[in-house]
């Protein structure tokens, strides 16, 4: 099974690389507002509301002008707050736990027809790498042998992986509206699991989960 999976990923590899058309690659620029979570972590959690903006290329595949590669590099706000609808006036509801990234998403992008303006969809992995978590109004955590943690409260990995899914419609194939949603896949708090708290949600992984909407422009 090892042999076919490694066998059919070569073959994909050199079928694409025959068909990407780098001298037609286009540019553009990106940006939108973000709302995250982050399941299994802190108690209260609720969503923190940021944003995401940088840099994308397009790069055909074929002839037909309706599939891409599209790798972006951004910056994007991420992570989550105290704010749980059902624990208003909890010790930490006020809390802040913002995770800052450089984000580099590689996104298989088709659109549903060769029209020019027309609706597409776009799935591919995505490497976040933390610049600076920003921690306000955390309350006191405590290990698992009863001491005080000092320091950030649940200390962020400084790489996350994740998998996005987006949909959008675009405008001639330069203003373009995407909704996108992030499923992080490794733990965003490891340091999380050596501190004690009464939340049996404790041990379990930390995913971070992202829904965005933003505008890109795509230059000629």
């Amino acid at each position: 099974m090892k042999k076919i999976l490694i066998s059919t990923a070569l073959c994909a590899a050199t079928f694409l690389s025959a068909q990407i058309d780098l001298s037609s690659t286009r540019y553009g620029v990106t940006a939108g507002g973000t709302y995250s979570r982050v399941s299994n972590a802190h108690n209260p959690s609720g969503p923190l509301y940021s944003f995401y903006g940088g840099f994308l290329a397009m790069i055909p595949i074929g002839q037909n002008n309706q599939f891409f590669i599209q790798p972006e590099v951004e910056y994007l706000g991420a992570g989550e707050s105290g704010k749980d609808k059902d624990a208003k006036g909890a010790v930490g509801y006020d809390a802040v736990y913002g995770n800052n990234y450089i984000s580099i998403p590689l996104y298989f992008k088709g659109y549903f027809s060769e029209a020019e303006s027309e609706f597409f969809a776009m799935a591919g992995p995505k490497f976040n790498f933390l610049i600076n978590q920003n921690v306000k109004d955390a309350p006191l955590r405590y290990t698992v042998e009863g001491d005080p943690v000092t320091g950030v409260n649940g200390k962020a990995a400084t790489f996350n992986f994740a998998v996005g899914l987006g949909v959008g419609y675009s405008y001639k194939r330069q203003l373009e509206l995407t909704a996108r949603y992030d499923l992080g896949l490794s733990n965003t708090y490891p340091g999380l699991e050596n501190e004690k708290g009464s939340d049996s949600n404790i041990q379990k992984k930390k995913s971070e989960q992202v829904f965005s909407v933003g505008l890109s422009y795509v230059f000629q």
